[in-house]
């Protein structure tokens, strides 16, 4: 435990923010949550963080719109959290710039190994699905 990495959670839906902001807080991790993009980028502004994990549906905009702006400001390794996992989902994370997509409802040791791999890694961040138990790289 202790990762002391900082993680950037995007989600509208305040149960699941919480449960994720609570559970990552448990593996160690420093979670701050926003609920919309203008949210978020206010704190991205001042902010620092390691990792963005956001959610696609938000209520001023999509996950992928705010992957773009804050892309535009410099490298961002983020994950997808979401509800779909359709092949244009995915394959619209991956223009926006994910590191990977990943399935609301994956297990929480599919999403801490998937945290893990995209802070570990060195390559530029490109987008996977994870859904079942396996992960897809492109």
């Amino acid at each position: 435990m202790a990762q002391s990495n900082r993680i950037f959670v995007v989600e509208d839906h305040p149960a699941t923010a919480r449960a994720l902001k609570d559970y990552l807080e448990t593996q160690g991790y420093v979670v701050t949550v926003a609920g919309d993009i203008a949210s978020a980028l206010e704190f991205a502004k001042n902010g620092e963080f390691d990792l963005l994990i956001c959610d696609i549906g938000l209520p001023d905009g999509s996950g992928w719109d705010l992957m773009k702006k804050l892309s535009a400001r410099g490298p961002v390794r983020g994950i997808a959290y979401t509800a779909s996992g359709s092949d244009a989902d995915i394959a619209q994370s991956e223009k926006a710039g994910f590191f990977k997509h990943l399935v609301k409802g994956s297990s929480t040791e599919e999403l801490v190994a998937v945290i893990q791999e995209a802070l570990n890694s060195d390559h530029k961040p490109k987008a996977a699905t994870a859904r079942s138990g396996r992960t897809q790289t492109y």
